[in-house]
């Protein structure tokens, strides 16, 4: 099953000890928006990349191994 790039960045952030709240103050953005990015299961690379040096994680190299191991329908 691939990545839900949202619901990972939310367990990271909580993984982290910090809150949406929190995050709508680096990125800079409402905190609407960041239960928003929850919700996602695709998300810009610049807002990716943002995030990823916020939260000093590397979604791309977890989306990547995940690319790797998901096969696609038959189309």
């Amino acid at each position: 099953m691939a990545i839900h790039i949202g619901t990972r960045i939310r367990e990271v952030l909580f993984q982290q000890g910090r809150s949406a709240v929190w995050l709508a103050s680096q990125i800079p953005c409402e905190r609407t928006n960041v239960y928003n990015i929850f919700t996602r299961n695709d998300i810009s690379v610049g807002l990716l990349t943002a995030i990823c040096h916020i939260l000093k994680h590397d979604f791309f190299e977890e989306l990547s191994q995940d690319t790797f191991r998901f096969t696609p329908p038959n189309v």
